[in-house]
């Protein structure tokens, strides 16, 4: 088809939050495109929009409501015609779209892993007992309580800048951000360590940015079916099946992650409860083609096996 390219008089609205690194998936979105379709820069304009996770940041995540907390107002203003696209970083998205918007164009992945962060100490098995180690992440706070319950865990919430701040004013001596993230600001060096998945199973979807569209907007489909990655598609694909069968939000410790690997796809998936008391994983491989049905089962499985109250962050404390 024949696309209607924007312009620097009509240019392309792409709709973020306004983090440093929000705002650099947006700018690596519209590179793509440019170069796809040789625009300048001026064809495209990044829209900021502030979410409720963005203005409310003096509350544990749990408090606030489920993982449209950084997505509600960004997709509104995409109902509303006020952006044409809606830049998001996947594990914030919940598994169901409103209706009237589609998720069908991933970049390709970045590196999915955790990052150790530290002024004091290298890695994770480094930290004595009873230090103290800051997290807004139910999955990250689960996991490690599941390997260290001898550390204190305490809220740690804000971007990266926020965080390492934190951690120079010694509210706590350790925590975590996603290696994708300090790759696309361009400071891998602020991790002590990239922690395996064997020792740390990131959260589902981590690394990959989506991109949601009107589904009615057959120009955006076009120009977006230039810039996808099918790799990251098929591997998303597995793990939100996974997500969605389990009913996750950001108030349930869930972890999955697959990858490809000679015409196979290769699932790990974890739940576990809030106070790290207990941990349920699964490991499948399967064909490629199967991932959605792979992440359907283990999570419907899982589900079982965790039973009523397993998720229960009260239990906590």
């Amino acid at each position: 088809m024949d696309i209607d390219l924007p312009t620097p008089a009509a240019p392309l609205r792409l709709g973020t939050r306004g983090s440093p690194l929000a705002l650099a998936q947006a700018h690596e979105t519209r590179d793509r495109l440019a170069a796809a379709f040789g625009l300048d820069e001026a064809a495209f304009e990044v829209v900021v929009i502030k979410t409720t996770g963005d203005r409310v940041i003096d509350r544990p995540l749990k408090e606030l409501g489920g993982k449209g907390l950084f997505t509600r107002e960004i997709e509104e203003a995409l109902s509303r015609g006020e952006i044409d696209l809606a830049v998001h970083s996947m594990k914030d998205m919940p598994v169901l779209q409103p209706e009237g918007l589609v998720i069908d164009t991933y970049l390709p992945r970045e590196d999915e892993r955790d990052a150790f962060i530290s002024n004091e100490f290298a890695a994770l098995a480094d930290l004595p007992e009873g230090t103290v180690v800051g997290t807004s992440s139910l999955r990250r706070r689960a996991q490690l309580l599941h390997r260290r319950p001898d550390l204190r865990v305490v809220e740690f919430r804000g971007n990266v800048q926020t965080r390492l701040k934190k951690l120079e004013d010694g509210v706590a001596a350790a925590t975590f951000l996603a290696m994708a993230g300090l790759n696309r600001l361009n400071r891998p060096e602020i991790a002590q360590s990239a922690i395996a998945p064997e020792e740390m199973l990131p959260a589902v979807a981590q690394g990959a940015i989506g991109i949601e569209r009107r589904a009615e907007d057959r120009r955006a489909a076009a120009m977006l079916e230039a810039i996808h990655d099918g790799e990251t598609a098929l591997r998303l694909a597995a793990e939100r099946a996974f997500l969605a069968a389990l009913d996750g939000s950001c108030e349930t410790p869930i972890a999955g992650l697959a990858q490809l690997a000679g015409g196979e796809l290769r699932l790990r998936g974890q739940v576990l409860r809030p106070d790290g008391s207990e941990a349920l994983a699964e490991d499948v491989t399967g064909p490629v083609e199967d991932g959605a049905t792979i992440g359907r089962a283990m999570g419907a499985r899982l589900l079982e096996q965790a039973g009523p109250g397993f998720f229960d962050w009260r239990s906590a404390g």
